[in-house]
């Protein structure tokens, strides 16, 4: 299936593996880019030099492209933007914030640019800056989240501008796939089925409380202080809901989920930890390899595009 992706990016499937912080490390990102996707190195809160060695285990890994998220909110989001550059990364996704002041950095290095968007106005400000692409991310995504859904947002985002627009947010097979295809979107971007991937270094635990999920498991904190995530319902999220909704200020509440990430994705702990997963958690049946993951989604959803009399040659 070829589209402007993966032309631009230089991959086999137009799929990309989200950027997940602690999940997202060099085995992942590059199993999933062995599988001929576009693994993803979440460099999260991580510091700078941590990130260039998991860029540098990534590449003996894999001779495929692979790229790199960076979460502009990181104290050291100066020194992992010119490891990106000097260490030949690929391509650079970014999240939390405006990437505008190292466009000229990451385009002398050859790197692709495609930022995180919850809006078409964010879409727009981002190709006038020189994104390649954008991934429009609706709010059923895990993680922070904005207030537009994937089924509004991308056909908004695909019409207002004429780069790629990469769909994010509820899709974890090939229905979803085809559908923001359909939407207008060139490729799509997962998380949530690749946190349960065999080669995802997410704790078990993690792992069994995203397989056994429903549709109704995941919720969103932080919607009364603008800062909203969504993750699936434990201890944790009820005492935080409770605070919340208490009047609880914004840095009390931090203190709640200070570490809590790590507490879900190391040490398994899923009564006090973030288990961050989508709204699409209750479709992710079984453990599997990130080969499996992508065969199986591209298999399905070449047939429903074909069958819709879309083909991609």
């Amino acid at each position: 299936m070829k589209t402007r992706i993966t032309e631009l990016l230089g991959i086999e499937h137009p799929l990309i593996q989200g950027g997940m912080a602690w999940v997202a490390e060099y085995r992942l990102a590059s199993a999933v880019s062995e599988a001929g996707g576009l693994g993803i190195i979440g460099a999260g809160g991580a510091p700078a030099e941590f990130v260039r060695e998991q860029i540098r285990k990534a590449r003996a890994a894999t001779d495929k492209p692979f790229g790199l998220n960076i979460m502009l909110m990181n104290p050291e989001a100066d020194a992992i933007a010119q490891a990106a550059a000097e260490e030949g990364v690929k391509v650079v996704t970014t999240g939390a914030g405006n990437p505008g002041k190292y466009m000229k950095l990451w385009k002398e290095a050859g790197i692709r640019v495609i930022p995180v968007v919850a809006s078409v106005a964010m879409a727009k400000m981002m190709e006038r800056a020189g994104a390649d692409a954008v991934v429009a991310e609706g709010m059923e995504s895990g993680g922070h989240i904005g207030s537009a859904t994937t089924m509004a947002l991308v056909p908004q985002v695909a019409d207002a501008v004429e780069i790629p627009v990469i769909a994010a947010g509820g899709i974890a097979d090939g229905r979803g796939f085809a559908a923001a295809f359909m939407l207008g979107a060139e490729a799509v971007q997962m998380g949530t089925r690749f946190v349960a991937a065999s080669e995802s270094v997410a704790h078990e635990n993690y792992k069994k409380k995203i397989i056994g999920a429903r549709d109704i498991d995941s919720e969103v904190t932080g919607m009364s202080h603008g800062h909203p995530v969504r993750q699936l319902r434990n201890q944790m999220t009820r005492e935080y809901l409770k605070l919340e909704k208490a009047g609880a200020s914004f840095e009390e509440l931090e203190q709640l989920t200070l570490g809590a990430l790590r507490k879900a994705v190391v040490e398994g702990d899923v009564m006090n930890g973030t288990l961050m997963a989508g709204q699409i958690a209750g479709l992710v049946k079984q453990e599997q390899s990130c080969r499996e993951i992508v065969q199986e989604i591209m298999t399905e959803a070449e047939s429903l595009l074909e069958g819709a009399g879309l083909k991609w040659k």
